[in-house]
């Protein structure tokens, strides 16, 4: 054997190991679906064809998260009182006065006035009282301030002559929202009988800092919350809700991404705004599929799915996180004529990773390109030796 065959076969091993390790960005499209179909516990994912029905179960998903479904829209009630609140009270005694006044003696009744006493501002206790002359302890708390007039009333009845009490709320602490964010001014906001709104409250706070149309309230009521673009609840009066004590809203700027990898024009994390972008406008901002690299037929979204967004046959039977949700893989075929229609129904949502696996062109190029180095290799030494 002469020195440039032996040269060869020594070659050939290294060569054929580097077949194993070629460069790659992600997994293969068989990989994938292979992961989706592995039984029992070693099912990890779920792989979802990406079509007309992935689309709608998706979209509903979103509409069932609505302020209107999550929060409801309950109307105004009367305005109560609560603890912390600052209360004024006035009280009116009809003549001839005998608890607040004092009239002199011999002046016509007619020629009388009624007398009014105004009492020190009050401020509602942890104990849900105040404290009024000649009436005592007032249990005010959960109380409209026009009950409690009449409580007063009715307490100074053979006291004071036919007395009169007006009761009014001057500083409203236990009734009000908190709004907080890109908003002019973070502020607290009392609420009155009126029912403010939403946007009400930004307006108050004198609106966002940013577009409206990359603005994302969040909304937080007890131990729920939910986010909608604020876009959408100018379009949709019903997302508009009636605010109520305690919520506290939150305007967030441009606060989802998505990750883009692969085969495509540019591999990062990019910021989209809060009305939403679909799939096909993701594409279209990471300079979309390189042609010399990306299998049409193998792009993936990559999210942590909500259970009913799913297929019931494949929710029931798949692995879930704590949160109740379940990693799945949406595979779209770029290759078919409905694919860009799907593409546009499909939105995107925070924490998406995009993925284009590799042509299997690619992987047989670059073999060949190793193989052609190690052959002008192997040249080159055969030329160098005599």
């Amino acid at each position: 054997m002469n020195l440039p065959a032996r040269a060869v076969a020594a070659c050939l091993p290294i060569v054929i190991a580097g077949c194993s390790t070629l460069g790659a960005s992600g997994p293969s499209p068989d990989a994938i679906v292979e992961a989706g179909q592995a039984g029992g516990e070693e099912r990890q994912i779920v792989v979802v064809p990406l079509d007309e029905n992935s689309a709608r179960r998706t979209a509903a998903v979103v509409e069932a998260q609505r302020f209107s479904d999550v929060f409801g829209n309950p109307q105004p009630g009367d305005t109560t009182i609560g603890v912390g609140d600052v209360l004024d009270i006035a009280i009116w005694e009809a003549p001839p006065a005998t608890l607040f006044g004092v009239t002199a003696p011999g002046t016509p009744i007619g020629n009388s006035s009624g007398q009014n006493v105004g009492i020190p501002q009050q401020v509602v206790g942890e104990d849900g009282a105040i404290a009024v002359p000649f009436v005592g302890t007032v249990a005010v708390r959960g109380q409209t301030p026009s009950a409690v007039a009449a409580a007063i009333e009715r307490r100074l009845r053979g006291k004071a002559h036919a007395p009169q009490a007006v009761v009014r709320i001057v500083q409203n602490e236990s009734r009000a929202v908190t709004v907080i964010g890109e908003v002019g001014a973070t502020r607290r906001l009392p609420l009155t009988a009126r029912g403010e709104t939403l946007l009400d409250a930004i307006a108050a706070a004198g609106g966002t800092r940013q577009p409206v149309g990359k603005i994302t309230m969040q909304m937080t009521r007890g131990g729920r919350t939910a986010s909608m673009p604020l876009d959408t609840i100018v379009r949709d009066p019903a997302q508009n809700v009636t605010l109520q004590p305690g919520d506290v809203l939150t305007a967030i700027f441009q606060p989802y991404s998505f990750i883009a990898l692969g085969a495509v024009g540019q591999n990062a994390e990019i910021p989209f705004e809060g009305v939403g972008i679909s799939l096909a406008q993701a594409l279209g901002r990471i300079g979309g599929l390189r042609d010399e690299r990306a299998n049409i037929r193998g792009v993936f979204l990559f999210r942590m799915e909500q259970a009913g967004a799913l297929p019931i046959s494949i929710a029931a039977t798949a692995r879930q996180t704590a949160e109740g949700r379940v990693p799945t893989v949406y595979r779209l075929n770029m290759g078919e004529g409905s694919a860009l229609f799907t593409a546009q129904d499909f939105g995107v949502r925070d924490g998406d990773v995009i993925y284009v696996s590799n042509a299997p062109a690619v992987d047989l190029q670059k073999f060949l390109n190793i193989v052609s180095s190690a052959a002008f290799s192997v040249t080159g030494i055969g030329s160098a030796v005599p």
